[in-house]
């Protein structure tokens, strides 16, 4: 009886290790998506950003803060030159998601707050969360948005 609740006990434990994600995994997780969040703000109201897991994301990261003036264009976007240029990887979307955080050329930002179909070439830089607010929250004249990382 005790060698087989021992061969029992043993068989759990290998099982616990093989599902069990060791706390060490979990934090380093964890710090990863911290440091791929930052905070956009229009007025009152912030908004998560996740971003893109590309160098132009992370330089635009080293900028921050930063509030820029955005004004609108196309009725359905905000844009503003950035201080610096950063490191473009252009592709063509196709599709522009309500939420897309872009970089066009290599110093526009664009915050996009309608979906629709475009031929042009971005580099993604994030997605924004909660967008479905961004079409009223932007309105469509300039607004002053501030990005930061906490």
């Amino acid at each position: 009886m005790k060698v087989r609740s021992l061969a029992a006990s043993a068989l759990c434990f290998v099982l616990l290790q093989a599902f069990v994600v060791p706390p060490t995994a979990a934090a380093a997780k964890a710090n990863t998506q911290g440091e791929r969040r930052i905070w956009m703000a229009v007025g009152e109201r912030r908004f998560a950003v996740t971003l893109a897991d590309t160098e132009a994301a992370r330089a635009f990261v080293a900028q921050l803060p930063l509030t820029l003036d955005m004004p609108d264009l196309n009725g359905n976007e905000k844009h503003a030159k950035l201080p610096k240029p950063l490191l473009a990887s252009a592709a063509r979307p196709g599709t522009i998601r309500n939420g897309d955080l872009m970089l066009w050329g290599a110093d526009t930002l664009v915050v996009f707050y309608l979906t629709f179909d475009s031929p042009y070439s971005y580099t993604r830089l994030g997605r924004i969360e909660d967008a479905a607010a961004l079409p009223q929250v932007l309105g469509r004249g300039q607004v002053r948005v501030t990005f930061a990382k906490e």
